[in-house]
């Protein structure tokens, strides 16, 4: 990095104020700043690109990352000196390509992009160092005293090799002291040792499961890319229940065999106990976890050994994206069409699209498997971008269950409840056949809305545009949009009434309470974000349905991720048509999506299964299409509607999102963008309107929807655009590009 380099290019160059003699770089902080500054370089100091490293920034000391040369844009007296370089393995040029590369695509400030990828500080402080002790060669042991500890421990230490002193102490009887006096008079070595690692290598000598000749076939062309190197991405399109992670477990052992690391992307981390139990029969070890319920302690280790590449294998929610590998040879995004990979709030981005834009970077394979896969990447299997593997069949002797429409205007549940008399029926022969069923209400809590019969006051969160939630069983109503809780009210804050309050629509303690008093003798567990919230309860929810503790359980869409109950042979889906209603662009494919991976869950063992749909609408495409197993007929019509009126994935989205904490600062930001807004062929600009939720956590927000032909530069429209805006410090204004979310 020398002086010539740091100012090639720069139009400051024959200014002596700019003249630069000395070593200097860019460091980029993991905060959201446009870009990286500049320093000096201390002299004697050896600095690289991806070293982290200790600044003044302001008046605090800073950490950051080396991004390369100095920009050179800062009179060389102006600039300041780093403190240090940190004792932390260098961020790989790859991660800082792909860190560039998001904050391009997502128009998200570079050092905000970073943050995710320096998420553990302590990561970068030295570990802890351990020591062991053991005899001296060369000492004399008839120059010291030797006490009955003392003989203990030179006896010990002479039979085994060197120890932690815990361990002495514990085997020996011996004090602190007297390993202490050892070493002082020189009889015992005090050693230091590197820290091994904490987690174990999987075990690639326990062979292949028996697979059937469709899964060989896919998992011989998933291994034959991994094997073939360079980028690749291909689409493992298998239905419900057809062994789509054995058969991606080939190919992470083929890159394992290779020396390279794995990240395998799951929606639900969390909640995958099961699929955590078929890794480790697999390889015969626990992969390492990331995600918000990983302990601070497990997620530096963690951290450091993604980045000195002892660790390879990471199973993680969308953030594990964002460590900084030292060798990722390949990487996989299991249900690739969840709406839970879209972050929403900071940086705002798609953890499958920017998963592909990495293999890309890294030229290494990448695995998208989902039994109902986005219509973004069907298409571009259709354009020949990605390669696609189909498994047609469930594994084993187990087929797709049979599914039945429930017209609820015809067959009509009871005043107040919600199972219809076919379902009940259903259910009381599954009951008597040893076999356990699901209620799926993608509703939580008791009731979605309370009213007040007399007055009609409707509790709303005051804090956002949403209806708070009645939780029963905690007495209490909630939002959960930003987690506002209120008690439970005995009489109507409005008008004073008592007796008046009434729960409107069902939830599922609502669905709860009527089972109860329909089937009072079978076991019944609900299974919510509420009460499984982590990989424990996951497993004790698991290890109880497989034991048949359980008769019935009622959940949402948490019970949709992947779960295997071989005995569970019923699913009942209580309200179908939630979900398809509504002005979101994604609303029939996500509904549709959803309802055939619950459907999934019905008949995975040797006992055929049923799925019922109660619905309002049995004409619906959506209904329609999964009661006739249809996918491609469903995909169809959905990406002619898509081409029609331009929309994704024949088109390009984004969005603005103006939100501030004065209602009249934010009307005042969103005319003063919109009055630029741009214009031109193949373009179209709606809004500003106020957002569905026009109050979010106390703030206002109002959207606009950008819609564009493939062919546009979305980012540098925009970029233009907001360019010509000025907007106060308490607006923010954040940029949405693909939004899946129009709330």
């Amino acid at each position: 990095m020398s002086a010539a380099k740091a100012t090639s290019g720069n139009l400051f160059a024959d200014d002596p104020a700019f003249q630069i003699t000395a070593q200097t770089i860019s460091v980029l902080p993991p905060l959201p700043l446009a870009g990286p500054y500049d320093y000096m370089v201390p002299e004697g100091l050896s600095v690289q690109p991806g070293d982290f490293v200790e600044i003044p920034l302001g008046r605090q000391t800073q950490r950051g990352v080396v991004w390369g040369d100095a920009k050179g844009d800062v009179e060389s007296s102006k600039l300041r000196e780093i403190y240090g370089v940190l004792p932390a393995e260098p961020m790989p040029d790859v991660t800082r390509k792909f860190i560039d590369w998001v904050s391009a695509y997502t128009m998200a400030p570079q050092g905000a992009v970073l943050r995710m990828a320096m998420s553990v500080p302590d990561a970068l402080e030295p570990p802890k160092p351990i020591f062991r002790f053991t005899l001296s060669t060369d000492f004399d042991p008839s120059s010291l005293r030797m006490t009955p500890p003392r003989k203990r421990v030179m006896a010990f230490l002479g039979e085994n090799p060197a120890m932690e002193q815990g361990d002495i102490l514990r085997e020996t009887g011996a004090g602190v002291s007297v390993v202490k006096g050892l070493v002082e008079a020189g009889a015992v070595r005090r050693l230091m040792v590197k820290p091994p690692s904490p987690f174990d290598l999987p075990d690639l000598s326990i062979g292949r499961p028996n697979l059937s000749d469709e899964q060989t076939i896919a998992a011989d062309a998933l291994c034959d890319r991994v094997e073939a190197g360079g980028v690749s991405c291909t689409l493992l399109d298998g239905i419900t229940g057809s062994g789509k992670t054995e058969v991606y477990f080939e190919p992470i052992r083929a890159a394992l065999a290779e020396g390279k690391q794995v990240v395998v992307l799951l929606p639900e981390i969390a909640l995958s106990a099961q699929w955590l139990q078929r890794f480790r029969d697999r390889f015969g070890v626990v992969p390492a976890l990331w995600h918000s319920e990983v302990g601070q302690a497990r997620r530096r280790d963690t951290w450091r050994s993604v980045a000195d590449g002892s660790v390879k294998l990471v199973v993680g929610a969308r953030s594990a994206l964002f460590l900084p590998y030292k060798d990722l040879g390949l990487i996989v995004v299991d249900e690739e069409h969840e709406h839970a990979f879209k972050q929403e709030d900071g940086v705002i981005y798609h953890a499958r699209d920017m998963a592909v834009a990495r293999a890309h970077l890294g030229g290494i394979p990448i695995v998208l498997a989902s039994a109902t896969p986005s219509l973004e990447t069907l298409a571009n299997v259709e354009a020949g971008r990605y390669y696609r593997v189909e498994l047609g069949n469930r594994h084993g002797a187990a087929v797709l269950p049979s599914v039945e429409v429930i017209d609820i205007r015809q067959d009509k549940p009871e005043r107040l409840r919600w199972i219809t008399p076919t379902l009940k029926k259903r259910l009381v022969e599954t009951f008597a056949n040893g076999e356990q069923a699901m209620l799926f209400l993608n509703r939580r809590g008791y009731a979605p809305l309370t009213l007040c019969r007399a007055c009609g006051h409707r509790f709303q969160c005051p804090n956002c545009t949403a209806w708070l939630v009645e939780h029963r069983a905690w007495g209490k109503l909630q939002c959960h949009h930003c987690g506002y809780q209120a008690k439970a009210p005995d009489v109507c804050p409005a008008c004073g009434a008592e007796g008046k309050l009434a729960p409107c629509g069902p939830g599922v303690e609502r669905l709860y309470e009527e089972a109860l008093e329909t089937f009072p003798n079978i076991r019944i567990e609900v299974a919510t974000s509420d009460n499984i919230m982590g990989p424990k309860a996951a497993a004790e929810l698991v290890q109880r349905v497989h034991n048949h503790e359980v008769d019935l359980l009622i959940g949402t869409q948490i019970l949709a991720k992947g779960y295997h109950f071989p005995l569970l042979t019923l699913v009942g889906v209580v309200d179908a048509d939630l979900g398809l209603a509504g002005g979101d662009l994604r609303a029939a494919e996500r509904s549709y999506q959803l309802l055939t991976q619950v459907a999934g869950r019905a008949g995975r063992g040797d006992r055929p299964g049923t799925v019922m749909l109660q619905t309002a609408d049995p004409a619906n495409r959506v209904i329609k299409a999964i009661a006739a197993g249809d996918r491609n007929a469903f995909n169809e019509v959905e990406l002619s509607q898509r081409m029609t009126h331009g929309m994704p994935p024949h088109g390009r989205l984004a969005a603005l999102i103006i939100s501030g904490k004065k209602e009249n600062e934010v009307d005042e930001a969103a005319w003063r963008i919109g009055r630029v807004a741009p214009r031109g062929d193949g373009l179209m600009v709606l809004g500003p309107a106020p957002a569905p939720l026009s109050l979010l956590r106390g703030r206002y927000r109002r959207r606009f929807l950008i819609r564009a032909d493939k062919g546009v530069k979305m980012q540098a429209l925009i970029h233009d655009w907001l360019s010509q805006v000025k907007t106060p410090g308490s607006v923010r204004v954040q940029v949405d590009i693909d939004p899946y979310s129009f709330m």
